[in-house]
């Protein structure tokens, strides 16, 4: 096992003896699906691949690294009792610290932390360098936030070679398409998220720069929304564009015009997002150190430039007894949790110096929750209810509270922060903090997958739900707190619980008692109203800020998405991701409902869910039906030649009576692989095409994908045969409907949906996107 846990009989024998030993380190209890993503994503394994950690020797790996700290500050310290307390906070899953520390604690590379801003200044030496850097941390497992409002304007000046700028949107392809690089066989996905000021000359670009599903996937963005623009939208005014090359005013836009495509764009397919810059740098610990710009991929952590951040999150669904809060417990992990972050920061092995500087000067930790929806079941509160509001309020600030307590005590062992002088804790009068700031909300994807709780503070996904099993076979997976409600009130029955599996919610069942629905409310039984109210309570009491997303349903306007923004900003949230159901993963595959309506697979309600669901079947729906259309006898068609990199490649294309029917390829002189994938090809598109997929959906798959043979160059470039077969149907629609193009770079359809490593349900939560059965993580 190399250097890091060589022996862990060894590590055991070290730290106590052997009469301690079950009671120091006693095995975690967790669950199946907690096992599934343990041993595909962190889990040490050989040179072979194979596994040889067990999730206890997991813990104690991570448990002895960080406890290793403490001999730094105190050449005395107690390393073996710190090392038993981190390892009983993790093992009993109260608290689990963000992925990278769980991933590579006493490991060789030693790289700590998820979250990382970078610079983008304005110049080609500085952006090539933001990308080198962009590359060694993704490399490492950690994701990146850039802020690309310092970039010139397109068409602006560039004096040193007498040409024009090609603007921040350009540049943005750039960092995707490195991403994009990287990440292949990381065991974490690289991430970004890119910001541009409302007030930049680009911002209309930048809004419109992810129509396109197929570009800048690699990439959250949002929107960097100032007072002043508040301002103006708020009495139908204009404000000033500013060229931040110059300086100076670069023209006007009108408020609501560029609101107003941010909404759209929002409620099409959930990007961009909007950061509030002025809110957040109110909030500013650190303000003589430097103004914040940009956030980390999922925008709860913002930083300055070359700054990190480590998460850590408490799972509260472990602190209810006799039906109320366990405060005394809550306490005592808080204050475990920020010696263990504290000490992530000092044994940290850092990517870049400059983000080692940084990162010691300032401290910086994030504290947060997870099983915030299970806590509310098991007090027996609504979600969307003013008690479920007010909990929230109750536990975030007792949480924020003791973790400067506990900052503050640390103070007193270890000093202050470095830049502490200067900061917003200068002016409290004996008030020396070791941590800059302590609490972040996080998406936890997959961490509340080991913990085996909700997501962060998210409502409840679903109350049941149908999962495909190995053998073909559906089972109905139920939340164990509604099964054992429903058995202790009596309607408990496989037949209830297979209808509701069907839909997900309990609204519409008359069997099931008024107040029991009431609790057991689901992501979409809630209104986005609700969803801000909810995380406007956490973020009052949050230093950094909370990731959240808010659901709407299908059928949503623009308008009220437009509400909602609007609310964030006036409930002092400092951003806010929104998510329309079906509006990122349209599947035009038919599946039955209890009521016997259909409900598109695919159109997956993004919220966490307590238990996988490994296979592409949508949570509250049955198995997909497929309608299949009979071949005649007789069909006409079209052969259209494309010319690939393999050689000539022949289309063939042809309808019945309804419409496009099936696809066939032939490869000229080529054989082997490039002619049997084409034939396969043209089989799965046949069968797509004859069980309802739309065209136009076939060649949004197709178009763009890329291998190491293209022909061509510019827009007549075939990158792939794959990608000639999608440009052949277009070429085939363009003439047969001569009168309506269709334009692959511009159709609002995608099918997306499937995690890329299993094929489960990729569920879109804390704006990020998360499979449940691997733990894949959209945000790395």
């Amino acid at each position: 096992m190399k250097d890091n846990v060589s022996s862990i009989d060894h590590v055991l024998d070290k730290i106590v003896n052997q009469g301690e030993r079950d009671a120091a380190y006693f095995e975690p209890q967790l669950s199946e699906n907690a096992l599934t993503v343990l041993k595909k994503r962190y889990l040490l394994k050989d040179e072979n691949g194979n596994v040889i950690e067990t999730p206890q020797e997991m813990f104690i790996r991570v448990a002895r690294h960080i406890a290793s700290a403490e001999k730094l500050f105190v050449k005395d310290a107690d390393e073996e009792k710190v090392t038993k307390d981190f390892y009983s906070v993790m093992a009993s899953l109260k608290f689990l610290p963000n992925s990278p520390t769980l991933m590579n604690a006493g490991k060789e590379l030693g790289q700590l932390s998820a979250c990382f801003v970078l610079p983008v200044e304005d110049s080609m030496e500085s952006i090539f360098d933001t990308l080198k850097n962009t590359a060694i941390i993704h490399k490492s497992g950690g994701g990146t936030g850039f802020s690309f409002s310092r970039l010139r304007p397109q068409n602006d000046i560039v004096k040193s070679t007498k040409g024009v700028s090609s603007g921040p949107v350009s540049f943005m392809t750039v960092f995707d398409s490195a991403t994009e690089a990287v990440k292949q066989g990381g065991t974490r996905r690289g991430a970004n998220m890119g910001i541009l000021r409302c007030d930049h000359p680009d911002i209309l670009d930048f809004i419109s720069c992810k129509e396109d599903n197929a570009k800048i996937n690699n990439f959250n963005i949002s929107v960097g929304i100032t007072d002043r623009f508040m301002q103006a939208l708020e009495v139908d005014g204009d404000y000033d564009l500013i060229n931040p090359r110059s300086r100076k005013a670069a023209g006007k836009l009108r408020a609501k015009d560029v609101f107003d495509k941010v909404i759209q764009n929002s409620w099409k397919n959930g990007e961009p997002g909007i950061v509030f810059l002025d809110q957040i740098n109110r909030d500013n610990p650190t303000p003589k150190v430097g103004e914040i710009e940009s956030t980390n991929p999922c925008g709860e952590q913002p930083l300055l430039p070359y700054e990190s951040c480590n998460l850590g999150s408490i799972n509260l669904a472990k602190f209810v007894q006799d039906g109320a809060v366990d405060y005394q417990g809550l306490e005592d992990v808080v204050k475990t949790s920020v010696r263990f972050l504290d000490n992530v920061v000092e044994v940290n092995r850092f990517p870049l110096k400059k983000i080692e500087e940084m990162t010691k000067a300032n401290r910086k930790i994030g504290l947060g929750v997870m099983g915030f929806s299970d806590m509310l079941l098991q007090l027996g509160v609504p979600y969307n209810s003013e008690e479920g509001i007010e909990i929230a309020g109750q536990i975030m600030s007792f949480i924020n509270e003791k973790s400067k307590e506990a900052s503050v005590e640390l103070a007193k062992e270890r000093g202050t922060f470095p830049n502490f002088s200067g900061s917003v804790y200068d002016t409290r009068e004996g008030y020396r903090i070791r941590n800059a700031c302590t609490t972040t909300i996080a998406p936890t994807g997959t961490i509340s997958m080991i913990a085996g709780c909700s997501s962060g503070v998210e409502p409840l996904f679903a109350v049941c739900y149908v999962k495909n099993v190995m053998d073909g076979h559906k089972l109905v997976e139920i939340n164990p707190l509604f099964e054992q409600v429903a058995k202790d009130g009596g309607f408990y029955s496989k037949e209830l619980m297979d209808k509701i599996a069907m839909v997900g919610s309990l609204h519409k069942f008359d069997e099931i008692p008024q107040e029991v629905k009431d609790v057991f409310v689901t992501a979409h039984d809630i209104t986005p109203e609700y969803h801000i109210k909810m995380q406007a309570a956490f973020q009052k009491y949050t230093d950094n800020a909370v990731s959240k997303t808010v659901n709407f349903s299908k059928e949503a306007t623009v308008e009220d998405v437009s509400k909602v923004y609007m609310l964030a900003y006036k409930t002092g949230c400092k951003g806010v991701t929104i998510y329309r159901d079906g509006s990122r993963d349209e599947q035009v595959l038919s599946v039955g409902t209890s009521s016997g309506d259909k409900k598109e697979a695919g159109s997956i309600p993004p919220q966490s869910v307590t238990a996988p669901i490994p296979a592409a079947v949508v949570p509250g729906t049955a198995a997909p039906v497929y309608p299949k259309r009979k071949r005649p006898r007789m069909l006409t068609g079209k052969s259209i030649q494309m010319e690939t990199g393999c050689g000539p490649l022949y289309v063939t294309i042809n309808e019945d009576k309804d419409g496009i029917f099936e696809l066939f390829n032939t490869m000229g002189k080529a054989g082997g692989c490039a002619s049997s994938q084409s034939e396969a090809i043209g089989r799965l598109v046949s069968l797509a095409w004859r069980s309802g997929i739309s065209p136009e959906a076939v060649i949004k798959q197709l178009a763009g994908i890329s291998c190491h043979k293209h022909k061509g160059l510019g827009k007549s470039k075939i990158s792939s045969c794959a990608d000639a077969i999608g440009k052949a149907i277009n070429i085939y629609l363009e003439d047969k409907n001569a009168d309506k193009k269709f334009d692959i770079s511009s159709m609002d359809e995608l099918i997306v949906g499937a995690c890329p490593d299993c094929g489960g349900v990729v569920e879109h939560e804390g704006g990020c996107a998360v499979c449940k059965a691997c733990g894949y993580s959209e945000c790395g």
